[in-house]
């Protein structure tokens, strides 16, 4: 696997929360992510959506896994709808791995990523989050990234 290691900036986000198994409820968020976005006139070609795993399955029940679908958002936008909340992410340096835009891919990855990292002589830092990240041109060639925190 190929790691670009790069320093990635404070983003200041909108978010939809899915709290429950990890999977096909994650698509439907994001899908009901971009509807609020598009209606709110915040889709264009720039657009950075996120995807957030805040638990480790290992770890946390599935039914009490939480998973954030965000756009990334201008400092002085006001979310309005009550079903979707606002955040800010630190920024720092990730590894970022790209990735085909495929849940086999995205699965294998997820098994892939930590050994890479280790191989490479990075250390994951957990006290950030693991973010999926989706672009408007990766997404247009099916492909996605998965930043790690290092």
């Amino acid at each position: 696997m190929d790691i670009v290691i790069e320093k990635m900036p404070a983003y200041r986000i909108a978010y939809i929360r899915q709290i429950g198994p990890y999977g096909i409820n994650n698509v439907k968020t994001m899908e009901e992510l971009k509807k609020w976005a598009n209606f709110n006139h915040l889709s264009n070609d720039e657009s950075i959506i996120l995807g957030i795993a805040q638990d480790n399955p290992e770890t946390t029940k599935p039914e009490n896994c939480r998973y954030d679908t965000c756009m990334v958002v201008s400092n002085d936008y006001s979310v309005t709808d009550g079903n979707v909340r606002e955040g800010n992410i630190v920024g720092g340096k990730y590894a970022v791995f790209i990735i085909n835009h495929t849940a086999e891919a995205v699965q294998k990855a997820w098994i892939d990523i930590f050994p890479e990292l280790l191989k490479q002589g990075y250390q994951f830092d957990k006290a950030r989050p693991i973010i999926e990240r989706y672009t408007v041109q990766m997404v247009n060639n099916h492909h996605c990234e998965i930043c790690v925190p290092v």
